[in-house]
């Protein structure tokens, strides 16, 4: 039987690629969206070019209303729910004395309770079937922290501690839970940077390099395919930061 996966922040970046990636793989994917519809109607009209269909679901994954109307869809639609992609995330540059109760509140939701809340809403029917893979996309930031984004380093490094004390209390119910830890990466949470900033990033990895989207993807098939690996934040950063 084919699996099932919803992919949270689906429609560009990095969640596009992992999208194509499990699509390709004959996985049934729910890609989520909450203000990109255009880009989410061309991803499943390129899609559909090759056979391949998706279903797009739009849903703020900060409101659990929302959530839950998208896990609902998925259910009725299909039955189960085996993959759950957390990738959905903004960033912000900023000065920490200049972060405002509304930028807190906002990055908080998007990035870490979205998290939450969607795998909440998610586990109930991966724990009756004693099967599920979970994978939460967080960041370098969120191991080694990042000047002018802290609140965006807060999240990450949360959604890293989840990863690890969800990856404990679900493993006997055969449900894993793991995190990839991007560095920079070609995507367009990160058009602000100059030519030079870029250049500058590259020298300063190992690899020389910034990454591409499929390259969380082809951890993410992995992780999909594995049987045993959780509790794991992977770090996937040419080298520019390794603990």
């Amino acid at each position: 039987m084919e699996k099932v996966a919803i992919v949270t922040g689906g429609s560009r970046g990095i969640g596009k690629s992992i999208v194509e990636s499990l699509a390709r793989k004959n996985i049934k994917v729910i890609a989520n969206y909450n203000k990109s519809e255009e880009k989410a109607k061309k991803l499943k009209e390129e899609l559909e070019k090759e056979d391949i269909v998706i279903d797009i679901f739009k849903a703020d994954v900060s409101k659990r209303e929302q959530v839950k109307e998208m896990v609902d869809y998925t259910i009725k639609k299909y039955g189960k729910i085996d993959i759950l992609i957390n990738n959905a995330g903004i960033s912000q540059e900023k000065m920490f004395q200049d972060i405002t109760d509304a930028d807190w509140d906002n990055i908080i939701g998007v990035n870490l309770y979205s998290v939450f809340c969607t795998t909440q809403e998610v586990i109930k029917y991966m724990l009756s079937k004693k099967n599920g893979c979970i994978i939460n996309i967080s960041s370098m930031y969120g191991i080694n922290g990042g000047s002018c984004a802290v609140v965006y380093s807060a999240t990450k490094a949360g959604i890293d501690g989840m990863t690890k004390s969800l990856a404990k209390e679900l493993g006997p119910s055969n449900i894993r839970v793991n995190s990839i830890a991007p560095g920079f990466m070609n995507t367009d949470m990160n058009t602000y940077l100059t030519d030079e900033e870029w250049d500058e990033i590259k020298q300063s990895t190992p690899l020389e390099k910034v990454g591409e989207g499929i390259d969380i993807a082809k951890c993410i098939e992995w992780l999909v395919e594995d049987n045993f690996t959780t509790g794991q934040v992977i770090s996937i950063n040419g080298g520019l930061v390794i603990t």
